[in-house]
């Protein structure tokens, strides 16, 4: 009996022992967030466009669809929000002199899409995949800002982008398969 007593626990010395290598290999799995940079305490974009802020103006997913061939019409999409208490004209300056203007009134979100013919720039230099270059100027505000945004241009081989190609609509692929002979 004495001898199944003996073995019935660690001894003191052992049991902090196993304390200490539980604790430190716990404190190693934890650090890995200390070590690891956490993508939630960055500020990014979470879709296809970019974003920035001029001053009380905020823009939010700005992106280019064209035909796909450098050098070609462009629609600016993405939405614009003025936080300030007048109405704001946002322009938006491409390659070769491109330019278009829309005036976004206090408090009321402005949406580029389809509807806003305005939204149209007439040259944009870079193919689809690539960043152009966009100067955004925004002036209203006490303080009138401007910034150069590189810009995701993109095309209509995306569904939900096609309708965006500025000129006639591009056709929708259909599998027409035929016959090898």
């Amino acid at each position: 009996m004495k001898l199944a007593a003996s073995h019935r626990g660690l001894s003191l010395p052992r049991r902090l022992g196993a304390v200490a290598v539980i604790g430190a290999s716990l404190l190693g799995v934890s650090a890995c967030s200390y070590i690891a940079p956490q993508q939630t305490t960055h500020t990014y974009a979470p879709s296809d466009g970019a974003q920035i802020n001029l001053g009380d103006v905020e823009l939010r997913n700005i992106l280019l669809v064209t035909s796909g061939r450098a050098d070609q019409p462009g629609r600016v999409l993405g939405a614009v929000f003025n936080n300030s208490q007048a109405p704001v004209q946002v322009t938006f300056r491409g390659s070769d002199g491109a330019q278009t203007q829309v005036t976004v009134n206090p408090s009321e979100p402005y949406y580029l899409n389809e509807s806003n013919e305005a939204s149209i720039l007439s040259t944009v230099a870079e193919p689809a995949g690539a960043l152009e270059a966009v100067t955004i100027s925004q002036d209203g505000t006490s303080t009138p800002k401007s910034a150069e945004l590189k810009v995701p241009v993109l095309d209509g081989t995306l569904e939900e982008y096609k309708k965006y190609v500025p000129g006639p609509a591009l056709p929708s692929p259909t599998s027409s398969a035929t016959p090898s002979s």
